[in-house]
């Protein structure tokens, strides 16, 4: 009994496990077709979405191949018009061409029947005039080239007599005329321009409080005299003179250099050999300084502007030069004034000819090329300088030793001139005393081995010094008794020269 019951416990529970499968079988087709259906619905949808935005998309790539095949079709037809437009133009322009042709072919037609009926006039007038040449030669007895000749003959004679008495009366005026002006210009120019006459001496007076000051500048047995002759070129002249001590010289450099050495010397109260050539070297370059301001202060009172400060220099140099006894910056200062008043007078340019009157006597202070003639000098200074070529010419032609190619040439000339001929402004015995100086000194200077030459005593001494490394005692015999002879034979001058040769040894050491 109780394995029926197991059994029919066993049974239901198989049929009731049979039931529930048999249910969830069922229950899982419902859903799966619920999912299968679903997902059909979704497809159905997302083929539609995806049917119309493919539609849309050939939908607006029509429009726009349609747009660009309009916008096509429009520019050809613009094309079009615009060639149909240019053919209607050449069209028309080819018919008014053809009309004008047509014009210019009858145009051309009346010329040439113009022209035949003036080549029949000009025959018929030919022949009329020499048929009238004819009676003409009859007439008068000669032939009409011979009428011709002798007409043309008493025209050339006629012309010629008038001519020439036109010429001469026009020279003589203008004669008269540039003559009457010339003196007028010249008179005014002088009056207007009266400066002083600055005459240049060969000697300089140094001023000394007592005895006692003169006897330390000469030194021990002279030795202080003979450093500052030797340093400077300049002859130290103490006599019995009381207060006073006399520098002589040819050249006012030099001079000036004495003088400014012997002020500070005396001032300093240090008076000995190397003192005297450090303060000697101190001045010549401070001299050096004051000749470049006195260029450019000389500039300025002229109104000069632009110039090369190596020609500056050469103009401050000038205060220290003299020409035939006058002072060569104030002669070349009064020539630009003079230049510059002519000029204005002849209206020309009163600048240019003033800055040609101060630079006509630079060759004067150069020291270079001393063979040429100090006009050629000064041209090829100015134009190395970059200077006018007018400004140029007019500086070497002042004495004529150039060719005057510049209006400004001949004021200059002129200006020199009357610079120079004002009563008591020259003194040719100093320029030739000068020169003869100048001349014996560059004489020694050109043997090697001379360091400085100086002439002193009124020309009657010459000084050499020569460097002791270069020039030994036996050579330096030989120098003098050379330099000697060569003075003799190719200078004149009056009475006897002296030539001293100097040759100096020194050894310095420092103690330290």
């Amino acid at each position: 009994m109780l394995l029926y019951y197991i059994l029919s416990a066993i049974a239901g529970a198989i049929v009731a496990l049979a039931i529930y499968i048999i249910a969830a079988r069922a229950n899982a087709r419902s859903r799966g077709a619920a999912i299968i259906e679903k997902a059909t619905l979704e497809a159905e949808s997302i083929k539609q979405k995806k049917m119309l935005e493919a539609k849309e998309h050939f939908l607006q790539l029509k429009a726009e191949n349609e747009q660009k095949f309009n916008d096509r079709n429009n520019s050809l037809r613009d094309r079009e018009n615009n060639c149909r437009n240019k053919e209607n133009q050449l069209n028309s322009q080819a018919s008014e061409l053809g009309r004008r042709q047509h014009e210019l072919d009858s145009l051309r037609g009346q010329l040439n029947s113009r022209k035949d009926q003036l080549d029949k006039l000009e025959t018929e007038c030919t022949e009329r005039i020499n048929q009238a040449n004819k009676q003409l030669e009859v007439v008068a007895g000669m032939s009409a080239q011979d009428a011709k000749n002798m007409l043309v003959e008493n025209m050339k004679a006629e012309a010629r007599t008038e001519a020439q008495a036109y010429i001469n009366d026009t020279m003589d005026e203008a004669r008269l005329n540039a003559a009457k002006e010339a003196k007028r210009i010249v008179i005014n120019t002088i009056q207007r321009t009266a400066t002083e006459t600055a005459i240049e001496n060969a000697v300089t007076t140094f001023p000394i409080e007592n005895d006692e000051v003169k006897g330390r500048i000469i030194g021990r047995e002279g030795r202080n005299i003979r450093a500052l002759e030797a340093a400077t070129g300049v002859e130290i002249v103490v006599d019995d003179t009381p207060d006073t001590i006399i520098l002589s010289g040819f050249d006012p450099v030099r001079r000036e250099v004495a003088r400014l050495s012997l002020h500070q010397l005396v001032v300093d109260g240090r008076i000995h050999p190397a003192r005297i050539e450090e303060v000697v070297a101190k001045v010549s370059k401070q001299l050096e300084e004051e000749i470049l301001e006195t260029g450019k202060r000389t500039c300025i009172d002229l109104g000069i502007h632009g110039l090369n400060i190596e020609l500056v220099k050469l103009i401050g140099r000038m205060k220290y030069r003299s020409s035939y006894g006058q002072n060569l910056l104030q002669h070349s200062r009064e020539v630009a004034s003079i230049c510059a008043i002519m000029a204005s007078e002849l209206g020309l340019n009163p600048k240019v000819a003033k800055r040609a009157g101060l630079l006509h006597d630079i060759g004067k202070v150069s020291e270079e090329d001393p063979e040429l003639p100090h006009a050629l000098l000064g041209a090829k200074l100015a134009e190395q300088y970059k200077e006018r070529p007018e400004i140029v010419n007019a500086i070497g032609a002042h004495h004529e030793e150039m060719e005057m190619t510049s209006i400004y040439s001949p004021l200059i000339l002129v200006g020199d001139a009357i610079s120079g001929a004002r009563p008591g402004a020259r003194r040719e015995v100093i320029e030739s005393y000068i020169k003869r100086l100048k001349g014996m000194e560059d004489l020694a200077a050109s043997y090697p081995g001379v360091t400085k030459s100086y002439a002193i005593q009124a020309g009657r001494e010459l000084r050499v010094i020569v460097g002791a490394e270069e020039v030994s005692d036996d050579q330096a015999a030989r120098l003098s008794t050379e330099i000697a002879q060569r003075i003799q034979d190719e200078m004149t001058y009056p009475g006897q020269v002296k030539i001293t040769v100097i040759r100096e040894t020194r050894s310095v050491a420092i103690a330290k």
